[in-house]
């Protein structure tokens, strides 16, 4: 059964965040009291030239198996470290389709938006980590980015670890996740 692992918010800009015994999400604008809620773009460099372009990104929710395949290649990350609200552990993110609602806990329905673009702030944290995060597809020659997904509160609730996660994909054809 799928789970949340840990929960983590930053009231100000950094690149890791907060490990919390409990996050509110709050419908239209993301977790209470993190730096990344609110209706339009708070990513601190997309903020500069779209800053009323929606914000697809109030939600970072990354895998833990994702610290699993580091840490067997040397690298240490523990939830909250690459900046996500949400780790989770159980649940393929990556591969879900655009649209797709999670339900986290009790109350909580976050709808994916897109993959997180992961930057070179990656390897200021951890040096060589980047190269990590992303994998590249033999079959289709393109990217995989592997550092988690982003998406919208669509139902407010609390969150916290050990909360079950639920998915209801959206009517087919489905859509592959893409950069926001």
């Amino acid at each position: 059964m799928a789970r949340v692992t840990a929960v983590s918010s930053e009231k100000a800009y950094s690149f890791s965040k907060r490990n919390r015994t409990g996050i509110t999400l709050l419908a239209g604008l993301g977790v209470q009291g993190d730096v990344h809620a609110g209706e339009t773009i708070r990513h601190q460099f997309r903020m500069r030239y779209e800053p009323r372009l929606p914000n697809l990104r109030q939600v970072h929710l990354i895998h833990e198996e994702l610290f699993d395949e580091l840490a067997a290649k040397g690298f240490t990350v523990t939830p909250g470290q690459l900046g996500e609200n949400v780790s989770t552990r159980g649940i393929d993110l990556l591969g879900l389709p655009t649209g797709a609602l999670l339900r986290l806990g009790e109350e909580a329905v976050v709808e994916v938006t897109g993959l997180r673009n992961p930057c070179a702030k990656i390897n200021d944290f951890r040096r060589g980590l980047l190269q990590e995060v992303f994998e590249l597809d033999a079959a289709t020659g393109e990217f995989v980015f592997k550092c988690g997904i982003m998406g919208v509160v669509r139902r407010s609730g609390a969150v916290h670890p050990g909360d079950t996660v639920h998915v209801e994909l959206p009517p087919g054809p489905h859509t592959p996740l893409e950069r926001v």
